[in-house]
């Protein structure tokens, strides 16, 4: 493709300093001390005491609804978006939770904060946000509505890195954030994910999961004694405190990791103009342009057509492939999760169709890539041929 999803998103100064690692006499490659110098690092960019790095933000995902699942093992329901990747509601079914869905507000793809209000119930044990493509998802009111109800805020921040709300980065205001370092988002790992979180419980019982359910993967050295005395036919490198998983990550992810990290305030910035610039070149009399700019930190650049004209979106695709500009239909994670074949016999028929918003970026919006060393004379030629709908 001409115009890619992404480019050039590990550098050759980043393979460098894995190469540097591996010179070495035995080198160590599974979860070690540059994993741990990565996750005290994304703390302080972030604003947030303590990170745990995963292998993906799936895995984050999947973690976030574990640890709350510790909370509360009765279960419950927990508010989702329909527009979303598919682990942020696959981590909430797996973890015996119920899914309840919230329609987004176009200008930031997340969730209208007063639909999420309407779907809290007495049962409501979390808010799962996503902020989407790059968008701050919240408000001040959604978020004084949770800490007044004492309803938890998770939010998957997987490709927003940056984002702000009031000047806070998102992923520090929850109880639990989620990133992804996927090839195409803001930073890569290759794969991998932090979670992210200022109570200490939780970064101790994440650790956990994270190894098996180990007991030495905890910090809380008081504990650890007080469980390894509690349990003396058990041998103390092997006691297992949860039925968990393995989403350890390696040295080498936490070494792209560090590297990457030192950029990602310019990429961030870099990343924010494109979309300006973009969205000042699409004809606003074709495509959605009145997204909310404040405080994001454009992951893709989203096309949205105003009108749900079926011939028109067909006219549009065949623009994009005839002159070779990558694009995804239906925005985050393919459009309407509610449609798909995962949650037959878990929503009712035809569900799907009670979410206008989400229904009308499943079949008129796109996403085309947006990355550092795009320039704004390509970003003028994409504009010019999509234009021409």
């Amino acid at each position: 493709m001409k115009y890619p999803l992404m480019r050039n998103n590990i550098l050759r100064e980043d393979l460098d300093n894995v190469i540097e690692h591996l010179s070495n006499n035995d080198p160590i490659l599974t979860n070690g001390p540059k994993i741990c110098e990565f996750e005290s690092l994304w703390s302080e960019w972030l604003g947030v005491k303590y990170s745990v790095f995963l292998n993906s933000g799936a895995s984050s995902n999947l973690l976030s609804m574990a640890l709350l699942k510790l909370k509360f093992p009765e279960g419950g329901e927990v508010v989702v978006p329909p527009l979303t990747w598919i682990s942020d509601i696959s981590s909430v079914i797996q973890n015996g939770f119920i899914p309840i869905f919230a329609d987004i507000n176009p200008t930031t793809l997340g969730m209208c904060d007063e639909e999420i209000i309407k779907k809290i119930s007495s049962s409501t044990k979390a808010v799962f946000l996503s902020h989407i493509q790059g968008f701050n998802a919240l408000s001040d009111k959604l978020i004084a509505e949770l800490d007044e109800r004492n309803i938890y805020l998770i939010e998957d921040v997987c490709e927003s890195h940056g984002a702000t709300h009031k000047g806070k980065k998102a992923g520090s205001i929850g109880w639990v954030s989620n990133f992804s370092f996927y090839y195409a988002h803001h930073m890569s790992t290759i794969e991998g994910g932090m979670l992210c979180t200022n109570d200490s419980i939780v970064y101790e019982q994440a650790r956990m999961l994270r190894s098996h359910g180990m007991l030495r993967e905890s910090r809380d050295e008081e504990n650890k004694k007080k469980i390894i005395s509690e349990n003396p036919e058990l041998n103390p490198d092997f006691i297992f405190m949860y039925p968990a998983y393995n989403v350890r990550n390696t040295e080498i992810g936490g070494i792209l990791g560090i590297s990457q990290l030192k950029r990602l305030d310019q990429i961030i910035k870099k990343r924010t103009q494109n979309l300006e610039y973009f969205l000042n070149a699409i004809d606003s009399s074709i495509y959605q342009t009145n997204f909310k700019v404040e405080g994001s930190s454009n992951y893709a650049f989203n096309l949205i057509l105003k009108d749900a004209d079926k011939i028109k979106v067909e006219k549009l695709m065949r623009l994009m492939r005839d002159n070779e500009i990558e694009y995804r239909r239906g925005s985050a994670g393919g459009g309407n999760q509610l449609r798909q074949p995962y949650l037959r016999g878990i929503i009712p028929p035809n569900y799907h169709q009670e979410f206008k918003n989400t229904e009308h970026v499943h079949f008129y919006g796109f996403y085309i890539g947006n990355y550092p060393d795009l320039s704004f004379k390509e970003i003028d030629q994409i504009a010019d041929v999509l234009n021409q709908l």
